[in-house]
């Protein structure tokens, strides 16, 4: 791994001898398999599917999820805004009220999340490290459009499984940009992603322009998500809101801030 390269744990023999044991065959044929990510059969839950290498198997979900959000990020003259709801769903149950679908990666990136909780989750950790790695070879931040073209690279050999990830990179260098589980890359100034999303283009199709005040670009983001919460079954609860300004580390306005009345 690149940790190891760069702190050479490799050229130590107490590490070669530990790592070649033959007790950890079979997490090394796990990991093998689940790199490769192949995935031919289904296997019933109440069989212990064996773990060899020459056998790859998956388990199936027994039921299928619905899932929904509205999260959004824009780009106006005081920095870059990004902002979501809070509610996390399963099918046509809340499963939680007050998830974070706005997190902070790095000291100048904000990334917020949509599709499986599970699936944002290990990727937005995978992409931390993956930032934090490339600072310490290179002693520089990676830009947003690096990190994006990375987290593009690693998604799209996961292209047709069950992963489900749209992340929206949201940066100090006037940077918004989309990524998803197939690996599509997209900039704009202005994304909304989720199941709410039209109805936050609505808003702010409206309302959006380049010479918003902070307080007023602050205003617009919140009545975006609040009015898709009206007409979308799967967003609600509260807003995240964070505020980028350019060239700072980005600064958090706004923890679950207001709970959004419906």
């Amino acid at each position: 791994m690149a940790l190891e390269d760069i702190c050479c744990f490799k050229d130590n023999p107490l590490y070669n001898k530990k790592f070649s044991s033959s007790s950890l065959a079979d997490t090394t044929s796990f990991l093998h398999m689940t790199d490769c990510f192949t995935l031919p059969n289904s296997v019933s839950y109440n069989r212990q599917p064996s773990l060899s290498a020459n056998h790859s198997v998956t388990v199936r979900r027994p039921f299928p999820l619905s899932h929904g959000t509205t999260t959004l990020g824009f780009i106006f003259q005081g920095g870059v805004i990004a902002a979501a709801d809070t509610r996390a769903s399963a099918g046509g149950l809340v499963a939680c009220p007050a998830v974070h679908k706005v997190s902070p990666i790095h000291s100048h990136l904000v990334v917020t999340s949509s599709g499986s909780g599970a699936d944002c989750m290990l990727w937005e950790r995978i992409l931390t490290r993956e930032i934090r790695l490339y600072q310490l070879r290179h002693r520089r931040c990676l830009s947003i459009r690096g990190t994006a073209k990375l987290l593009s690279f690693m998604l799209h050999p996961f292209k047709g499984t069950d992963v489900c990830v749209a992340l929206t990179l949201c940066g100090w260098d006037k940077e918004v940009i989309y990524v998803c589980s197939d690996g599509a890359r997209l900039q704009g100034d202005v994304i909304s992603v989720g199941s709410g999303s039209p109805y936050a283009y609505g808003v702010l199709d409206i309302g959006l322009k380049w010479s918003l005040s902070k307080d007023e670009a602050i205003s617009l983001a919140r009545e975006a998500v609040f009015r898709a919460t009206h007409r979308d079954a799967y967003s609600g609860n509260s807003v995240d809101l964070f505020h980028i300004t350019f060239r700072e580390k980005p600064e958090m306005l706004h923890h679950t801030s207001q709970v959004l009345a419906c």
